[in-house]
């Protein structure tokens, strides 16, 4: 509310940008705190994985808002004051509100450093992005990332505008402002779809799931060991194993319960897990083609 009334008294074009900027980012919270709840919803019959993969549509449908309405705003925004500036007046404001913006994002901007931090293990900022799989937490990340940015060129491209006295410079601004918005939603948008579509647990987990069934003397070999993420705290996972000749039917309904025991004691975030005996030969002529595991 803040950026909109400065706006409307200085006729800053990045100003009004950054308005519409924090309305679709405060729309995005409530439509991830949705989805969050949507999908926290249990199994049931007609969904019976859950509902956990829903957060992920929700984070889709937040990158497609910010590329829509932030980036898409911002840019028409910054090209029709640029083609048609309006003559700028006192500064003032804007930059007592972007001042007390920058300090808000700022410690927004440090909690879910501090939080992302805290989850993604040894792995670097990038690298851990792009494995992780609770789309809220790097989302958040990123808008916030954006949100700093887009203030500092929302101050630059005033002052300039008002030192050279060319109000076509805060039109600029717009526009890089909805650049970045862009390329945000974009990023964003590109590991929602992955997720959404269905992407296998860490490498690290396959091989902890791996060494547990293969820490079994009756198991001869484990064949293929596959994943999916049905929530980002929840997995599902489907191995192959070479069961020893010599161990029965009956044997080996006990067998698979205590694999299945030990699994999701190591590794509490499996929720469903199917075990199949197959032999080795077997499994390698069904392996489908591209496997990689």
């Amino acid at each position: 509310m803040a950026k909109f009334i400065a706006a409307a008294i200085s006729g800053s074009s990045s100003m009004l940008t950054e308005g519409v900027h924090s309305l679709v980012d405060s729309g995005n919270q409530v439509l991830l705190l949705f989805g969050q709840s949507r999908a926290n919803r249990p199994p049931d019959a007609k969904r019976p994985f859950g509902y956990g993969r829903e957060i992920y549509f929700w984070s889709f449908v937040v990158a497609i808002l910010i590329f829509a309405l932030g980036a898409g705003v911002s840019i028409f925004e910054g090209w029709s004051h640029y083609v048609a500036p309006e003559p700028l007046r006192s500064p003032t404001m804007n930059y007592i509100v972007l001042a007390v913006a920058f300090a808000m994002e700022g410690v927004s901007w440090c909690v879910a450093v501090r939080e992302f931090g805290a989850t993604k293990g040894d792995d670097g900022w990038w690298t851990a992005i792009r494995r992780s799989k609770d789309p809220a937490t790097f989302t958040i990340l990123f808008e916030d990332s954006a949100a700093l940015v887009g203030l500092a060129i929302a101050a630059i491209g005033i002052y300039v505008s008002h030192a050279l006295g060319d109000p076509r410079i805060d039109g600029i601004a717009s526009m890089l402002i909805g650049g970045v918005l862009a390329g945000v939603a974009v990023l964003l948008a590109r590991e929602a779809m992955g997720l959404l579509i269905g992407e296998a647990a860490s490498p690290e987990v396959v091989a902890a799931i791996r060494a547990v069934v293969d820490g079994f003397p009756q198991i001869v070999a484990v064949n293929h060991v596959r994943t999916i993420h049905t929530a980002p705290d929840s997995i599902f996972v489907a191995v192959s194993a070479d069961f020893d000749d010599a161990v029965t039917m009956g044997e080996g309904e006990a067998l698979i319960e205590r694999i299945e025991t030990a699994l999701k004691r190591r590794l509490p975030q499996l929720a469903s897990i199917y075990i199949r005996p197959e032999s080795a030969d077997r499994a390698a002529i069904v392996m489908p083609v591209g496997t990689n595991d």
